[in-house]
């Protein structure tokens, strides 16, 4: 694994990374299917159902969505599905509960603009509650996307892994983080900084903003590692206690609510096995708002600056 960091943008977008890969396993693996929610423009997947008979549009029925592909799991097929993530959480909890999780069908379920990502789709689109819904189906594994490489890869991975899987993903751009085909090894986190004063253990758009945190603290006497906790269940928990106990304060990162969310994962993992200080940068117990990006990061305390008080504030503390 190399880390590129540079605190720039990727130049690739989500959004196509996942049509791509999608057209890609569509193209050469025959027991693999697609299906979406009338979103597939959002995805640069609308060309698919044109061009073959694995990539079906189910309309603005989600909920029916799961049940079709379960049935297709069922029937020896791979299905990969794919809506906003308010609607691939919560507005399907119970069908993915049942028909695929209890009734063991294994169905990838792709959740885009997560979090703040949502930006103008606003708080009715603006799932913080996805993680911790996911975090209590028995068995699933769950993915928070870091940038446009490992995106392709866990899709890839997911197709053909058992049980339920979500990814959670954007649909635009997000810092660069890793060397183009890199590998990620699902349930183990990535040390992406070493540092001997605190650990900051974030995922998906806040890995970004934890390494330019991390970039701040250095300058100001304090080191920091940085650990990419991509797979948030299962939770890499050898890591965090390995890292709680080499530098003795830890602070979580994420673009989701505290409550089941990575902080609590985390939190749960520190408690049983190496009380540690604790802090967080996460969503507290709010709805989401419209707006753009940068202007939600802010508003939600989801940026290195946050991340800088929190860390000064932990340290403190040890």
């Amino acid at each position: 694994m190399k880390t590129i960091f540079n605190g720039e943008k990727d130049t690739r977008l989500f959004k196509n990374v996942i049509g791509e890969t999608i057209a890609d396993i569509l193209k050469n693996d025959s027991d693999a299917v697609y299906l979406d929610a009338d979103l597939m423009n959002c995805v640069s997947t609308g060309k698919l159902p044109a061009e073959t008979d694995r990539a079906i549009d189910c309309g603005i029925a989600e909920a029916n969505m799961i049940g079709v592909a379960a049935g297709l799991a069922a029937s020896g097929f791979k299905p990969i599905v794919h809506t906003f993530g308010p609607f691939a959480s919560r507005r399907v909890f119970d069908q993915v509960f049942l028909s695929a999780g209890y009734a063991k069908n294994d169905i990838a379920v792709i959740g885009t603009d997560p979090g703040v990502t949502a930006a103008y789709n606003g708080g009715t689109h603006m799932p913080f509650e996805d993680v911790g819904l996911y975090r209590t189906l028995p068995g699933a594994v769950i993915v928070d996307i870091t940038d446009s490489v490992m995106c392709e890869d866990i899709l890839r991975q997911f197709k053909d892994m058992k049980g339920v899987k979500y990814m959670r993903v954007g649909r635009k751009a997000a810092h660069k983080m890793y060397e183009p085909g890199t590998h990620f090894e699902i349930g183990k986190g990535n040390v992406l900084r070493e540092g001997k004063d605190v650990t900051i253990i974030a995922s998906g758009i806040m890995v970004g903003e934890a390494m330019l945190a991390a970039e701040t603290l250095a300058k100001e006497g304090v080191e920091a590692t940085v650990i990419d906790m991509f797979t948030i269940k299962p939770l890499d928990e050898k890591l965090v206690i390995e890292y709680a106990k080499k530098t003795g304060a830890v602070v979580t990162a994420e673009n989701h609510n505290k409550f089941g969310g990575l902080t609590s994962a985390v939190a749960e993992c520190l408690s049983m096995n190496c009380p540690t200080p604790l802090d967080y940068v996460a969503v507290e117990d709010e709805f989401g708002e419209v707006g753009p990006q940068d202007y939600l990061q802010k508003r939600f305390g989801l940026t290195a600056d946050h991340i800088v008080e929190k860390v000064k504030a932990v340290v403190k503390r040890k």
